[in-house]
């Protein structure tokens, strides 16, 4: 039987994924921010796909990057939300306050979400680079020294 060629990964796989990662971001943006217009989000996905493959140098650092971005947006939902209230009325009714209830509980929640699991990545990222060995879960077995007895 004949073995079957191994696919390596080509020249269009991390500029696939820095497209990906900047149109996630644009996304995020466009959700937080209903009122930006299409070419503010492409303008945003052009310079988040310029940061990404700055700060993106492997896939992994990518999707860290990717989702960071994508928390911070999280976190900023609520702060545009209310804003863009306040800039309609001075006193919000029922249903604005409800819209404000609604950003600020989903933002926080995704907010920790999306940087907790960027966290996650970037330790990941941050060990498959160094020398240093991975921790051990379990901990050491120490030999101790038997006790010395005392003649009587």
């Amino acid at each position: 039987m004949k073995d079957l060629p191994v696919m390596s990964s080509g020249w269009w796989v991390r500029p696939a994924h820095l497209m990906l990662g900047s149109l996630v971001v644009a996304v995020g943006a466009l959700l937080a921010w209903d009122a930006l217009s299409l070419s503010w989000i492409a303008l945003l996905a052009v310079v988040a796909g310029g940061f990404l493959s700055w700060q993106g140098s492997t896939i992994g650092l990518t999707w860290a990057w990717t989702t960071l971005l994508l928390g911070l947006e999280s976190l900023a939902w609520p702060l545009v939300t209310i804003y863009q209230i306040r800039q309609l009325t001075a006193e919000p009714n029922d249903d604005q306050m409800g819209k404000i209830l609604t950003a600020v509980s989903f933002g926080l929640f995704s907010a920790v979400f999306w940087i907790s699991f960027s966290y996650g990545l970037f330790k990941r990222t941050g060990r498959d680079h160094s020398d240093q060995p991975v921790p051990v879960l379990a901990p050491h077995l120490v030999a101790r020294p038997e006790r010395q007895r005392k003649k009587s």
